[in-house]
């Protein structure tokens, strides 16, 4: 029979063999960033722990605005007091859509009691890095793009045509008969980029960018120009969405983790007890 172990001995050996899991989720975050110089945030949800590199190099003032907010260093004022406050703006928040195979999103102004910033960012997004100006709206076929992901007939005209006719100055459909060639024309030779542009989106080429893929982290917004606190993860490759988001990050532990949270679909009109809640958002190094 082997002697008993005394408490102390027993404490001991406890804390030699326990290691805590966050503190290996984030050794192996680290090891799988693209740059250890770049931010690794540890997003703690009610899930479970989400390790995101941001990339700063591709989108400086989102991705400085994105770590201020989650440190509470951007003041907000609370329109029925008008008192100021510099909260941790993510904490607390859900993620308020989720829509299974595509996104989760979360850090909606509409769900925070302060509600936005004053100040929404540009767009960083490098078109040409992208490909975008390379991309013919029309394929050799006469199909679109499967890049635009127009589906409806309603699609085109809202997406592509009703853009094309602004920027042409047709306003009619005397006008619209009178050019309707060089409108043809105008299709032939729009580059995905273009279509974009139309759109109202303005690219830089100061930094690269990349495609909005699985894992990514990205800025929702409601146009282009209105960059705030709401982002959203990728469950999916969604290359209709670049070049009109911009990336902050990416996903590099606990993918499993948005895997969960992206099972169950979230309506965002209507506020769910089953949506996750962000505890934090902490910057780890």
């Amino acid at each position: 029979m082997n002697p008993p172990v005394k408490f102390p001995l027993l404490l001991a050996f406890l804390a030699l063999s326990y290691q805590p899991a966050a503190l290996a989720d984030a050794s192996s975050a680290e090891q799988a960033m693209e740059d250890p110089l770049n931010p690794l945030l540890l997003i703690n949800t009610s899930q479970g722990a989400i390790y995101v590199e941001l990339f700063p190099r591709e989108a400086p003032n989102n991705v400085a605005n994105f770590v201020a907010l989650a440190r509470g260093e951007i003041e907000l004022v609370d329109p029925a007091t008008e008192t100021s406050f510099m909260p941790r703006y993510f904490d607390g928040m859900r993620f308020h859509r989720v829509v299974s195979d595509f996104i989760i999103q979360a850090a909606s102004p509409v769900y925070h009691p302060l509600g936005a910033p004053a100040e929404l960012l540009q767009d960083e997004i490098n078109a040409d890095f992208l490909g975008l100006d390379q991309m013919p709206v029309l394929d050799s076929d006469g199909s679109f793009n499967k890049m635009l992901n127009i589906s409806s007939k309603q699609d085109f005209q809202q997406e592509i045509l009703k853009p094309l006719y602004q920027r042409m100055n047709i306003e009619n459909e005397a006008q619209l008969e009178a050019g309707q060639y060089e409108v043809l024309e105008e299709l032939r030779q729009m580059s995905v980029k273009q279509a974009y542009e139309n759109q109202g989106y303005r690219y830089s080429t100061n930094f690269p960018s990349r495609t909005v893929s699985r894992g990514v982290v990205a800025l929702a917004n409601v146009g282009p120009d209105s960059n705030g606190p709401e982002f959203f993860i990728t469950l999916t490759d969604a290359d209709w969405l670049t070049g009109k988001h911009t990336v902050i990050g990416k996903v590099v532990e606990g993918m499993n983790i948005v895997d969960t949270i992206g099972e169950i679909p979230i309506d965002s009109v209507r506020f769910s007890r089953l949506s996750t809640v962000i505890y934090s958002i902490r910057q780890l190094n």
